[in-house]
C-alpha cells in the first residue's frame, strides 16, 4: 500500500524547483494565434515538464520594461523575455543592467537571437533547453546610442522589413505568404543607397542596394553565429547592379552560399561609421525593427554585455557543410 505523500515535503520539493518569470509580448503572433489563457497555460505546463516553475505574464508593448524592471528586481526569479526579435530588441536597455543572466524565449518569424542560443524546434523543446542551459555573455551593438543585438541594415534590409511589416497585416493566415510577398516586392521596389564609411582605419565610399552590420560573423545557410563573442562587427555591402542580379542575390541568401556572391563584400572591425550621402535622414533596421534617422551613424562595439542562458556554449565549431561558406 502507498504512502500517503507529505504535504511539508511536497512543499520543501517545489520551492526547491527553479523558478522562472515569463514575460510575454501579448501581441505576439505566437500569443494571438493560441490564445492568451491557453498560451500562458502551456508555457506553465512545459516549464513544470522540465522540472521548474513558471510564472506568466502577459503584457502589451507598452508594458513591457516596466514588467520587466520589476522582475529583474527579484531576486527570487530568474528572468525571460517572450517574444521575437523586435520585442527583445526593445527589452535591451533593460536586459544590459541586469547582473543576473536572463532568459529569451523566441516568438518571432526569424529568431536570430533564439537560435544563436540554440533555442529551436517546438516551444517545449525551447524551454526545456531554457531549464538546462547555461549562462554565456554575448556582445551587443550600438548605433548612436541605440542597442541592437545581431542585425542592423539599411536600403534592401529597411525595405524588406518594412514590407513584412505590411504584409504581416495583409496576409495574417500565412506567415510564408506574408514573408513571400514582402520579398518579391523587396526585391523589385529597392533602389540603390550612396553612402561613405569608414571601418578599421579605412574609409570608401561606395552605391550598393543594401548595406548589413552583423554583431559577430553570421555564416551558413541559416545564418547561424559560430560566436556570440567575438568582439567583432561584420559589414556586408550588397551591389548586385540589377534585377537579375538582386534576384540571384536574394536566392544565395537563402540557400547558403552568399558569402561566394560576386556581389558582396565583407568587411570586419570593432568600430564602424556610415555616412548616407544620398539623403540627410533615412530608414535602419534594429533587429527588424524600423526607424528613420539620420546620418552619421556611429557603430560602437559592447563586448560581453549580456549575459544570456543558451543551450549551446559561446562558441561553437562550425558544421563541416558550412566550410563551403568561409569567412
Amino acid at each position: 500500500m502507498a504512502k500517503p505523500s507529505d504535504p511539508l515535503q511536497e512543499l520543501d520539493a517545489q520551492a526547491k524547483l527553479r523558478c522562472f518569470r515569463v514575460i510575454a509580448n501579448a501581441r505576439a503572433g505566437t500569443v494571438l494565434e493560441a490564445g492568451a489563457e491557453s498560451f500562458a497555460r502551456q508555457i506553465e505546463a512545459a516549464f513544470e515538464a522540465a522540472g521548474c516553475r513558471a510564472e506568466v505574464e502577459l503584457v502589451p508593448p507598452r508594458q513591457l520594461e516596466e514588467r520587466l524592471r520589476a522582475a529583474i528586481a527579484d531576486e527570487a526569479v530568474t528572468t525571460v523575455v517572450a517574444g521575437g526579435d523586435g520585442s527583445i530588441n526593445g527589452a535591451l536597455p533593460v536586459l544590459v543592467g541586469c547582473k543576473r543572466p536572463v532568459g529569451v524565449l523566441p516568438l518571432g518569424t526569424v529568431n536570430v537571437l533564439g537560435r544563436d542560443l540554440g533555442l529551436i524546434g517546438p516551444l517545449e523543446e525551447q524551454i526545456a533547453a531554457i531549464c538546462a542551459g547555461e549562462p554565456v555573455s554575448m556582445d551587443l551593438g550600438s548605433v548612436n546610442g541605440r542597442l541592437f543585438h545581431s542585425i542592423s541594415g539599411m536600403g534592401f534590409f529597411s525595405l524588406m522589413a518594412r514590407e513584412r511589416e505590411y504584409a504581416r497585416r495583409r496576409f495574417p493566415f500565412s506567415r510564408l505568404v506574408a514573408f513571400l510577398f514582402a520579398a518579391t516586392r523587396s526585391i523589385l521596389f529597392t533602389h540603390s543607397i550612396r553612402i561613405e564609411m569608414e571601418i578599421a582605419g579605412e574609409r570608401r565610399q561606395v552605391e550598393a542596394d543594401a548595406v548589413l552590420v552583423t554583431v559577430n560573423q553570421f555564416d551558413g545557410t541559416e545564418w547561424r553565429r559560430n560566436r556570440l563573442d567575438g568582439g567583432e562587427f561584420e559589414v556586408h555591402i550588397l551591389d548586385t547592379g540589377g534585377l537579375l542580379s538582386r534576384c540571384k542575390a536574394a536566392l544565395s541568401m537563402l540557400t547558403g552560399g552568399w558569402r561566394n556572391s560576386q556581389h558582396l563584400v565583407s568587411l570586419t572591425g570593432t568600430a564602424v561609421t556610415i555616412n548616407r550621402r544620398d539623403k540627410r535622414r533615412g530608414h535602419v533596421t534594429f533587429d527588424g525593427e524600423v526607424e528613420r534617422r539620420a546620418s552619421p551613424f556611429t557603430y560602437r562595439l559592447l563586448p560581453g554585455a549580456l549575459r544570456v542562458i543558451a543551450a549551446r556554449p559561446a562558441k561553437i565549431e562550425p558544421h563541416p557543410a558550412e566550410h563551403m561558406f568561409p569567412s
